[in-house]
């Protein structure tokens, strides 16, 4: 990876607000490009400035983090290829969202067909589908550590936008209903029986599920996250960029 030297000196005298707006003017409008041209697009540009923002991080501390990263946040841009298996994903309909229980879901709502013009027409009489992935967060020996527990879908009215509020709603509601006790388990492959959802993508999800993901903050304060993930030791690490909601 070839980073511009001449660049990242530069942005040790930018403001670290400035970084951040500048990344998330980057970003715009690219989220819904292909990983590919994302994980591209990341070495070629962002990594100086996420390599900058890194070196500021105002909480590098994980049990710091634990009360600021509690609310929603937006997942603006992600190089997360677990979030694109379903086609069709409603980035303005994606949330992140972080419990004072020790569980937190990324929830999106999914639309296949809104992309195109001419299958809109077609595909707006159809279900929206909404996907949530459930995981447990810890600090253990100073790191996040987290726990997949469940992976959870539902169909919706298109029409009507799945709102945070909404989502934070159906999340509060799987927590009380699937794990009314600390160690309550989910059989995944009865919660993924859905006839939208073909018996390889089912395989994917039961892939990821058992992995044990690895989080870190590179940066994060009370209204800015950039998160570096990876779901197996073999993958390489992903890159999400997440903004607060409430």
């Amino acid at each position: 990876m070839v980073v511009d030297i001449t660049k990242t000196k530069d942005l040790n005298d930018w403001n670290t607000e400035a970084i951040k707006n500048k990344i998330l003017e980057m970003v715009t409008g690219k989220d819904v490009e292909s990983l590919r041209d994302k994980v591209h697009f990341y070495q070629t540009e962002l990594v100086p400035y996420f390599q900058e923002l890194s070196q500021r991080n105002p909480l590098p501390n994980i049990a710091d983090q634990l009360p600021i990263v509690l609310g929603v946040w937006i997942p603006i841009w992600s190089t997360i290829p677990f979030q694109d298996i379903v086609p069709g994903r409603l980035q303005q309909q994606s949330y992140q969202i972080f419990h004072d229980d020790g569980y937190y879901a990324n929830i999106a709502r999914y639309a296949p067909g809104h992309q195109s013009a001419v299958w809109r027409r077609f595909a707006s009489k159809l279900p929206a589908f909404d996907l949530m992935v459930m995981q447990k967060y810890s600090v253990r020996d100073e790191n996040w550590h987290i726990q997949n527990v469940g992976i959870f879908q539902a169909l919706g009215n298109r029409e009507k936008v799945l709102t945070s509020d909404k989502a934070d709603e159906w999340f509060t509601t799987i927590v009380k209903s699937k794990f009314p006790e600390p160690e309550a388990k989910i059989d995944l492959k009865k919660e993924l029986q859905f006839y939208e959802m073909d018996r390889n993508t089912i395989k994917k999800f039961e892939k990821a599920y058992l992995n044990t993901p690895v989080l870190e903050h590179l940066y994060i304060d009370n209204d800015f996250r950039l998160v570096k993930s990876q779901r197996e030791a073999k993958q390489r690490p992903s890159y999400t960029i997440a903004v607060r909601r409430y």
